[in-house]
């Protein structure tokens, strides 16, 4: 049986089924073989049964089973929900911010110490009283408020909102609009395609 290249960037109901994929690859069903996966630029995972890129290495199932992901993510879109409207935003917004900043893993870090769904700084949880920002709940409650303080410090520019949340406001002030790095402005654009993609869904 000739192997099938399988590659997602994880997101919600996703992840149970590489969840399933891994636990029938680790039993031999099949005979899918091993499973190998690596995290890009945007914290997001890739997994594949066929190597490809270089950037792919062998994992086993309990090396990417994380124990923050919740049973349920309904739990995920309930507080979504209720907390983009208490701040007066669409839901797919942030479910858009969540896909770009972490590909929905709980418990990712970037590079510059940024953690979990929506990956904030150290500071930016301090400034907003979330002590765990690992907590999925705690976290998308920071994270939306975070935005929301954006807009409104940008007079409701969501393209100079985004682009503080990437780089930080002072970047943006400095600059009087996005500032010139690639990887703010690869980033802008991706949430407004995938905020787009969710709200045709």
């Amino acid at each position: 049986m000739p192997a099938t290249h399988l590659k997602w960037s994880v997101s919600g109901i996703q992840l149970f089924v590489i969840c399933a994929l891994l636990v029938l690859c680790s039993s031999g069903v099949g005979n899918a073989g091993s499973i190998y996966s690596f995290v890009d630029e945007r914290g997001a995972w890739h997994f594949s049964n066929v190597p490809t890129d270089l950037r792919y290495g062998s994992v086993s199932r309990s090396s990417h089973i994380s124990p923050h992901v919740p049973g349920n993510y309904s739990e995920f879109e309930k507080t979504i929900s209720e907390t983009a409207t208490r701040h007066g935003l669409d839901p797919d917004l942030i479910r858009a911010i969540i896909q770009i900043e972490s590909g929905w893993i709980p418990d990712a870090r970037s590079s510059k110490g940024a953690i979990g769904l929506m990956q904030l700084m150290p500071e930016t949880s301090s400034n907003l009283a979330v002590s765990n920002s690992f907590d999925p709940k705690a976290n998308i409650l920071g994270g939306t408020k975070y935005l929301s303080r954006l807009i409104e410090r940008f007079r409701g520019n969501l393209v100079l909102a985004l682009a503080a949340y990437n780089a930080g406001p002072e970047k943006v002030e400095r600059y009087k609009g996005i500032p010139p790095y690639p990887e703010t402005r690869r980033y802008v654009r991706n949430v407004l395609k995938q905020w787009q993609e969710y709200r045709s869904d």
